[in-house]
C-alpha cells in the first residue's frame, strides 16, 4: 500500500533532537518498519494548492497521515481525486480538516489517535489561564525591550484562587484541566451537552450549567474543550461575548472556527474580554494579516499545545498501532473511529 503522511518541515530542528517526531525527516518514525512490510511511505509537507506534492500523489493513496498541526484540508474534492483511498489518520486528535459526509458517503474509515495529547494540552491551558490572569505578556514584552514599568503590569493582573473558570465542554481534556485548576481553591463550572455524572463532578469540585449563556455570565475565564462542527462553528459570537463578566477572559486550544473571529478582536480591542490567548487559528497556518496577531491583551502562539515531545512520542506509537490493525483487518479502539467504513460518524462529530 501507499501511505502518504503530511507533516511539518523539521529542517535543522529534526536534526538537533531525535525525540521530535511530527516533521517530514522523522515522519513519526515509521519508514523503517513500514518498507520492511513492503509498502511504500511518502512524506511532504507541501499541502496546499492544486499543484503541491499531495496532490501529486492523491490518486494512488492507499492511507493518508495528517496533523491537526500543518493540516492537510481533505475536502470533497480532494477526496473525489484520491480512488484508492481506504484511511484518513489523524496522527493526533482533531478531524475537522477533513469533510467526514464526503469521507463517509466514499466508504472511507477517518480515524484519530484519541487520548494522545490530552495531557499536553490541560496543561497547555493552565498554562494560559495563569498567563492571562497574571497579565504575564506585557511584562515579558517589557523586560526583552530593555523597559521597566511594574503598575502597568500589576493594575491588571489577579489572582486565581477565588476566580470562576468554566469549561465549554466536559471531555478528557475538560476533566483533566477541571482536576488540575481544583488545588487553586476555584470555582468551578462546567458545560456539556452529557453530564459526566454526580460522582465525577464530586471529585473534580465542580458543578454542570445546563445553559450555555448562564455559564458565560458567571464565569471570570472560560476555556474552549469542544470539536468543532457545523453546530459549534461560530460557538462563541458577539451576543455571546455581550452576555459575559466584562474584563472576563477566553482560552482556546481546541479549535479557531469556534469564535467569531472579529468578534474576538472587538471585545479584546474594546475591552470587554480582559484578554484571549490560545494556539489555534482559522486557518492554518495563520496568514500575516490575521487581526489575532495584533488585537489587544493576547496570548496567542501556534498550534503547539497537543504536540509536546511526550505527546509526540504516543501520537507515533498510537499511529504505528492503528495501522498495524489497519493492515491485518482488525478493528481499531471504538474511540478511535471518526467515520467507520459503513460511513457511521461519530457522535462527537455530528
Amino acid at each position: 500500500m501507499k501511505v502518504v503522511g503530511v507533516f511539518l518541515k523539521g529542517c535543522k530542528y529534526a536534526a538537533q533532537n531525535p525525540k521530535f517526531l511530527l516533521n517530514v525527516e522523522a515522519g513519526l518514525g515509521l519508514r523503517p518498519w513500514l518498507e520492511a512490510q513492503g509498502h511504500l511511505y511518502h512524506l511532504t509537507h507541501e499541502k496546499d494548492g492544486p499543484h503541491s506534492e499531495l496532490e501529486a500523489h492523491l490518486h494512488d493513496t492507499d492511507v493518508l497521515i495528517t496533523t491537526p498541526f500543518h493540516p492537510a484540508y481533505v475536502t470533497a474534492d480532494r477526496i473525489k481525486k484520491a480512488k484508492n483511498l481506504k484511511l484518513l489518520l489523524t496522527a493526533g486528535v482533531g478531524s475537522d480538516h477533513i469533510d467526514l459526509h464526503a469521507a463517509a458517503a466514499a466508504g472511507i474509515t477517518v480515524a484519530e489517535i484519541t487520548g494522545c495529547n490530552v495531557v499536553s494540552v490541560a496543561e497547555d491551558e493552565l498554562m494560559r489561564v495563569l498567563i492571562l490572569l497574571r497579565n504575564f505578556v506585557p511584562g515579558w514584552k517589557q523586560i526583552t525591550q530593555g523597559n521597566w514599568d511594574v503598575a502597568e503590569v500589576i493594575h491588571r493582573s489577579y489572582d486565581l484562587e477565588g476566580k470562576t473558570i468554566g469549561t465549554i465542554g466536559g471531555g478528557r481534556i475538560g476533566q483533566l484541566l477541571l482536576q488540575r485548576l481544583k488545588p487553586f481553591k476555584c470555582n468551578l463550572l462546567y458545560y456539556d451537552r452529557y453530564s459526566i455524572g454526580e460522582q465525577r463532578e464530586k471529585e473534580l469540585g465542580v458543578t454542570r450549567e445546563e445553559d450555555l449563556d448562564t455559564l458565560l455570565s458567571k464565569c471570570d475565564l472560560v476555556v474552549l474543550n469542544v470539536p468543532l462542527t457545523d453546530k459549534t462553528k461560530g460557538l462563541i459570537n458577539k451576543d455571546r461575548l455581550s452576555k459575559m463578566k466584562k474584563g472576563a477572559y477566553i482560552v482556546n486550544n481546541a479549535r479557531g472556527a469556534l469564535m467569531d473571529r472579529d468578534a474576538i478582536v472587538e471585545a479584546c480591542n474594546s475591552g470587554q474580554l480582559g484578554g484571549y490567548s490560545g494556539d489555534v487559528w482559522d486557518p492554518q497556518p495563520a496568514p500575516k494579516d490575521h487581526p489575532w496577531r495584533y488585537m489587544a491583551n493576547h496570548a496567542m502562539t501556534q498550534h503547539i499545545s497537543g504536540a509536546s515531545l511526550d505527546a509526540q512520542w504516543r501520537i507515533a506509537a498510537g499511529t504505528k498501532e492503528t495501522l498495524e490493525k489497519f493492515f491485518k483487518g482488525q478493528v481499531f479502539p471504538e474511540e478511535y473511529y471518526i467515520v467507520k467504513k459503513d460511513g457511521k460518524i461519530a457522535p462527537q462529530y455530528t
